[in-house]
């Protein structure tokens, strides 16, 4: 049996393990679901010892699917959500909840309890912004840290460690508390391009008052490559995991950024056009939410656009990160909560079908006939969650245009259709800004869940007018990884040489010429939402 390297993804929902041989072939897979509380509107959390308990399940799952003995395991390295872990006296969990449950001691990703804390720490204008966009928001740590601070001053004080959920998963494995630099960089303000290892600002955190995070080591002053090797897994966590003690650990990485380096390869590899730069692929991870990842040479400052972060998913280069906080959220909020949804839940169990797919053919069948025409009076701004970027506004909310009193099935199919195209016209977004400042992107990488939804891809690309580039491996997240695992192991010198070897193409969605035209202007349409909820909602502050 050749050598095998396991990939650890803790997503929104569940902990998901793949098991890749040297060469970005799966060979196993193994899934758990992991639980969410939600105490409060906004607030959003976890557990992590549920979520490492639910690894060890699904790491024997996946071992077993693919009859692999756990002698046949050289590296594992973790993907993760930003998420805040807290954990308490002898590292055990320790309350971030109104509850007070000592249970629940991760603040999850997309937990917006700490927005008025961001808008503190923006107030600031710290020189540390320049490298989030320009402002922070309440998705990083920072500004959930000063929540903690001020409103659950025990945990605050208590607290041993408090780690990015990845980090936490690193931890637990090999004992050492190694952070990944695409953690501390992203979320934390981690300055990775100053000095020879980086280094915090901290009178940053000295101006917002959260300084004493650093005593006792609750974080560590360092950070590290993705990748290298952090340690061994013990003896205890191998035997929680099913696996053999002494296997390499690598460091980790965000679960977006994983995606990124598992689908980016190609352009590494020459399979596209000779001499191809980075600066015209993005890689599109979708899911819950959506990521946008573009790499440069050189440094490129973008209002609204994460980073640019040094280091951060592929080293050398500088990172962008465009997102949208509820993609695959939004689109099933838009299902469940129309009239039809019953009707529509009927007629795809009778075809025998899932409901994406059966919606999808529906979408199919009604532009067949009608033409984008039909789409013409339902416009959507997908900002339900608020707009990550480039607006970077957690407060934008969504809006719709051409509600009707029908409750038909076809009317859902309209609207899911609509709640598609809007999502692409977010993408659309990210991509001319990113483009303003140098970029020259025609080709996005995708990879996630949204990989399944061949209407969602082709949207992309006819709403962007960039070709759709699908990987070779679907699991693209958990194949990044598995990559960081084989450098930990040793078995390639670096991540890009990892990259090289273990990605490739399946095939490209193009987009079509003569939808471009309605494409346009309902473009314009989706940003005049915006300018008008603007317009509305400081007509009414005024009598509020």
């Amino acid at each position: 049996m050749s050598k095998i390297f396991l990939g650890v993804d803790v997503g929104t929902g569940s902990v998901r393990v793949g098991a890749f041989d040297s060469l970005g072939k799966i060979r196993g897979q193994g899934q758990h679901a992991i639980q969410s509380w939600r105490p409060r509107h906004d607030y959003i959390e976890q557990s992590s010892a549920d979520i490492w308990r639910a690894t060890g399940r699904a790491v024997r799952q996946c071992l077993s699917s693919g009859r692999l003995g756990s002698k046949n395991v050289k590296g594992i390295s973790f993907d993760a959500t930003c998420s805040l872990v807290a954990l308490g006296k002898n590292f055990e969990p320790i309350t971030v909840s109104p509850t007070k449950d000592p249970n629940q001691n991760i603040i999850l990703w997309m937990d917006h309890r700490a927005t008025k804390e961001a808008e503190i720490i923006n107030a600031t204008k710290h020189r540390v912004l320049r490298y989030v966009g320009g402002s922070i928001s309440p998705e990083m740590e920072s500004p959930k840290l000063l929540w903690l601070k001020k409103n659950l001053k025990n945990t605050w004080k208590n607290t041993t460690k408090f780690l990015d959920l990845v980090d936490f998963m690193v931890f637990t494995a090999c004992g050492n508390d190694v952070r990944s630099l695409c953690t501390t960089v992203c979320k934390w303000t981690y300055l990775s391009h100053e000095g020879p290892a980086g280094r915090y600002d901290m009178d940053f955190f000295k101006e917002i008052g959260i300084q004493d995070l650093f005593e006792n080591e609750k974080v560590p002053m360092v950070s590290r490559p993705m990748g290298e090797f952090a340690g061994e897994l013990t003896p205890v966590s191998a035997r929680q995991l099913g696996l053999l003690a002494g296997t390499p650990v690598g460091v980790g990485i965000i679960d977006a950024h994983a995606g990124g380096i598992g689908s980016l390869g190609p352009v590494l590899s020459g399979t596209k056009r000779q001499g191809e730069p980075f600066d015209r692929a993005i890689a599109l991870i979708g899911g819950t939410s959506s990521c946008h990842m573009a790499v440069s040479a050189s440094p490129r400052f973008i209002n609204g656009v994460w980073g640019p972060y040094y280091g951060a998913m592929i080293p050398g280069l500088w990172l962008n990160e465009g997102g949208q906080s509820a993609t695959g959220s939004l689109i099933d909020y838009m299902i469940r909560n129309h009239a039809s949804f019953p009707l529509i839940l009927k007629a795809a169990k009778a075809d025998g079908l899932d409901i994406h797919t059966f919606l999808n053919r529906m979408v199919k069948k009604l532009k067949a006939k009608h033409g984008l025409g039909i789409f013409g009076r339902l416009h959507m701004l997908p900002d339900h969650h608020g707009n990550r970027s480039p607006r970077a506004d957690p407060s934008a909310r969504g809006m719709v245009s051409g509600l009707t009193l029908n409750s038909t099935v076809e009317e859902l199919s309209l609207w899911y259709g609509a709640t598609l195209q809007a999502i692409a016209y977010g993408t659309r977004h990210i991509i001319e800004a990113m483009n303003a400042k140098g970029y020259d992107i025609s080709q996005i990488y995708m990879c996630g869940g949204h990989l399944k939804n061949d209407v969602f891809i082709q949207e992309h690309a006819d709403v962007t007018g960039c070709e759709m580039v699908i990987p070779k491996e679907p699991e693209a997240v958990l194949l990044g990884s598995a990559m960081l695992g084989a450098v930990a192991a040793g078995e390639y010198h670096d991540v890009v040489s990892a990259m090289r070897a273990m990605s490739g193409v399946d095939k490209i969605y193009r987009p079509d010429p003569a939808a471009a035209d309605f494409h346009n202007e309902k473009y314009a349409v989706y940003k005049d939402m915006f300018r008008f909820q603007n317009r509305i909602h400081k007509r009414m502050e005024t009598v509020s």
